[in-house]
């Protein structure tokens, strides 16, 4: 992650005044890609640009990406979709409308490991309508981001906080091993 980071940040630095265009066109690649990580852009936003406008910035992206994916997906996607085998929320997300769909949408965008792409692609080939997919999109990367934007923050500066978000991380990391090697 550090070398894409640090290519990130070179291309973003050398480019000036278009920087924040450029980040938000490789967000919107990412989410069109729908299963590359996004935290390297996130992590070169906030070195280039600082903590609040980098957040912003990623926001920014990550919005407009959500928007041109399930735009994309849907008309892709959408009669080719068979599901069988998927997390129950996804499935119910398949078929949800109206308020249902909006509180599902909302609820994943939140979850920090459940991979944005996979929501903005189901919602797609779904029956959410785009206004309350982009509604309930983006009012859920708003606490996602800042988590994310913050944590990973703390640790380019390496302050207490970073070093207590890596470590928390760790352990998690650790823990979560331990499990999947415990369960058959």
């Amino acid at each position: 992650m550090t070398v894409l980071k640090d290519t990130v940040i070179d291309c973003l630095v050398s480019y000036g005044q278009v920087a924040v265009i450029i980040s938000i066109v490789l967000n919107v690649v990412i989410s069109v890609l729908g299963i590359v990580p996004s935290v390297f852009l996130t992590a070169a936003n906030l070195a280039v640009f600082g903590l609040w406008p980098g957040m912003a910035v990623s926001f920014a992206g990550e919005a407009i990406g959500a928007v041109v994916s399930f735009v994309l997906y849907r008309k892709g996607f959408r009669k080719a979709a068979e599901w069988k085998a998927m997390h129950p929320k996804i499935k119910q997300l398949l078929e949800a409308r109206g308020k249902e769909a909006f509180m599902l949408i909302l609820a994943l965008r939140i979850l920090p490991f459940m991979p944005s792409g996979v929501v903005t692609f189901v919602a797609a080939v779904g029956k959410s309508s785009l206004l309350l997919f982009v509604l309930a999109s983006s009012i859920g990367k708003i606490p996602a981001i800042l988590i994310e934007g913050y944590s990973v923050y703390q640790l380019i500066q390496w302050t207490w906080e970073g070093k207590l978000v890596a470590a928390v991380m760790a352990v998690l990391l650790l823990l979560w091993c331990w499990k999947k090697l415990r369960t058959p």
